[in-house]
């Protein structure tokens, strides 16, 4: 294939993957991934059984999935960058000799993040920028930029700094916001709404924080609108689990905005997680709540 066919391919599949996911809410089912079909042909994003997809008339892998093992640490590193294992067998020929080769075509590649079964989060475009035989992995950079510094092996302090931001924004932010929607089964722990798109995983306590983990217990499934009104203390949810509007909003007349979105939603208890360990921890909502009561 042309390289330049391959690479308009290639960012229209990236394309579909972001907008897809972002309907569902930040993630992709399995099923979705293997029925992808473009231009009338059938070109599956991910492989049926292994981790890795490399399409035949392809020059270079399209996708690779790295499954989590903790909150978000699969193969990633103190330096920001993700150290890929080489697959199985000849580390110089089949899967490996393709992901080899996008060190040197630049082609952009998809990292899935599984992070629970047939849930798969997208982290796109990401880059191969170097080969390290002896740790038998590859280097996953999630900017294009990291492929033109010239040894990713040593980075300088301000270029970790920044491979290190972007592993947060690019790699905890969505899969943490996966975990948590899976979680609620994709609905707004106050208001129930079911569209993927429109909700966001709120922590009950920031991440700014030292007890701010990236924990599901940590997180609340909730719609963008529930979402601002509790980052800005005007929503507040106890250690019970009830919703508890600010005194003085519930005073305002204001539309029906503001009175079906949020004054309705007052002595409400919440939905939660059907697994136990998965339900907001009563101890983080109620320092979170203090903070409400404070303001």
């Amino acid at each position: 294939m042309d390289t330049l066919v391959e690479t308009a391919l290639r960012l229209r599949i990236i394309d579909w993957v972001q907008r897809q996911a972002e309907l569902n809410g930040g993630f992709l089912y399995r099923h979705e991934l293997l029925s992808h079909r473009i231009d009338g042909m059938d070109l599956p994003v991910i492989d049926y059984s292994r981790g890795i997809r490399n399409p035949q008339n392809f020059t270079s892998t399209l996708s690779i999935v790295a499954s989590a093992s903790g909150p978000y640490d699969d193969a990633e590193s103190d330096d920001g960058l993700l150290h890929y294992a080489y697959r199985d067998g000849d580390p110089w020929g089949g899967d490996n000799r393709k992901l080899r080769n996008a060190i040197t075509t630049g082609q952009p590649l998809i990292l899935f993040r599984k992070e629970v079964k047939n849930i798969y989060t997208p982290i796109a475009p990401v880059y191969v920028v170097d080969d390290v035989p002896e740790e038998r992995a590859f280097l996953i950079a999630l900017d294009e930029s990291f492929t033109f510094v010239p040894d990713p092996r040593n980075l300088s302090v301000p270029q970790r700094a920044y491979a290190v931001r972007l592993a947060r924004q690019r790699l905890h932010q969505p899969a943490f916001r996966t975990r948590v929607l899976v979680a609620y089964e994709v609905r707004c722990a106050v208001c129930q709404l079911k569209h993927g798109s429109l909700l966001d995983a709120a922590h009950i306590v920031s991440d700014s924080e030292e007890h701010g983990v990236p924990t599901v217990n940590n997180g609340l499934a909730l719609c963008k609108i529930h979402h601002a009104a509790y980052d800005q203390n005007m929503m507040g949810i106890t250690p019970d689990y009830m919703v508890e509007i600010d005194s003085e909003l519930l005073a305002e007349i204001d539309g029906p905005m503001l009175k079906h979105g949020l004054q309705e939603m007052h002595g409400r208890t919440i939905s939660m997680p059907a697994r136990v360990a998965d339900r907001p921890d009563r101890e983080l909502l109620a320092w979170r709540y203090a903070k409400m009561s404070r303001r």
